[in-house]
């Protein structure tokens, strides 16, 4: 008789119905991610955790253990920069099919002021939609092709965006699952909290607004310094200027909520179009975007909070507005 597959242990802990089934503990999600990074597990077992994950939906022990795990594997547990400390961590996974990606100009924005901002993301997993890589190439900011280069565009730029194809190709792997089984998997959910730089400060994006709280306990079992998630646009981390919306914040110790109002009071349209063209454009003033330019401005009004560069909104708000219109225009 065959010996059981040590990795069946963790499928079957998912999978054993209402009653008897559980969550996995941090440890043993740390275990399970560690297998498969590591490639010891089967195609078949692969499929099954995630899927099995995704219906029980995951927790913030399992995220926290996933991210360990990744972390160690990839050699995050110490960020692998050289000569640059990362101020902003910010990820971008969800990709954009109707606003413009106004946060790459809120992120651009917070760099011209002397900030570094770490980007990372991945593209092509969902069809239909416009991914940040693809956007800041036609901007001029090419990927980072290895920790070297990340550093250098740190350096003479104060920003760089990573693939996760460099950061991690397993998870690439995994991620881009998706177009094979039909489905998000926890994957999309880890990524956004991987950061990689060991950055004091990080910011995430989600669509559905369970997550924002979720995302914060894991920060905080993570001990992360002091992090923010926005349920924005699309899923990526940009306020929507056209509705309330509320903010979930997180140190080492807590997560709260913040209510955030809109600044604009009627809906715009959405454009016919996503393109990088257009950001260039408003940047650099020879276009006009209301909706832009606000989602840019509250956008990085929460930002400015969580640098803790203002005390309360209307300051960051009044400092992003600063920020906006004495930019440097040229990209």
């Amino acid at each position: 008789m065959n010996d059981e597959h040590p990795f069946a242990q963790y499928v079957r802990i998912l999978g054993k119905g209402k009653r008897g089934s559980r969550d996995l503990t941090q440890a043993e999600a740390y275990t399970a991610m560690s297998m498969v990074l590591s490639n010891d597990v089967e195609a078949e077992q692969v499929g099954a955790f995630l899927m099995l994950m995704r219906h029980k939906e995951e927790s913030a022990s399992e995220l926290a253990g996933f991210v360990q795990a990744v972390r160690q594997h990839n050699g995050f547990s110490s960020s692998p920069l050289t000569t640059s400390r990362v101020d902003l961590d910010w990820s971008t996974y969800a990709g954009k099919k109707r606003h413009q990606a106004w946060f790459l100009l809120a992120a651009l924005l917070v760099a011209q002021q002397g900030y570094k901002v770490f980007m990372h993301g991945a593209r092509g997993h969902t069809p239909g939609r416009v991914y940040s890589e693809d956007l800041l190439h036609e901007l001029g900011f090419k990927a980072a092709r290895d920790w070297s280069d990340a550093d250098q565009q740190l350096q003479h730029h104060n920003f760089c965006f990573m693939s996760l194809r460099q950061l991690s190709p397993e998870l690439d792997k995994l991620i881009n699952l998706r177009r094979i089984l039909g489905l998000r998997s926890p994957v999309h959910t880890l990524t956004r909290l991987l950061n990689p730089t060991q950055a004091k400060h990080t910011i995430d994006g989600v669509f559905h607004p369970a997550y924002g709280p979720l995302h914060q306990h894991t920060a905080n079992l993570l001990k992360q310094p002091r992090s923010l998630t926005i349920r924005g646009d699309g899923g990526e981390a940009e306020i929507r200027p056209d509705a309330d919306c509320d903010l979930q914040w997180a140190d080492e110790y807590q997560h709260a909520s913040q209510p955030w109002p809109r600044l604009l009071h009627q809906r715009l349209p959405a454009p016919d179009q996503l393109s990088a063209a257009h950001l260039r454009e408003v940047w650099q003033g020879t276009q006009q975007d209301a909706y832009g330019e606000a989602a840019i401005i509250s956008t990085t009004g929460a930002i400015i909070l969580l640098l803790k560069q203002a005390e309360e909104r209307e300051q960051a708000l009044a400092m992003a507005y600063d920020w906006w219109h004495n930019r440097q225009s040229s990209l």
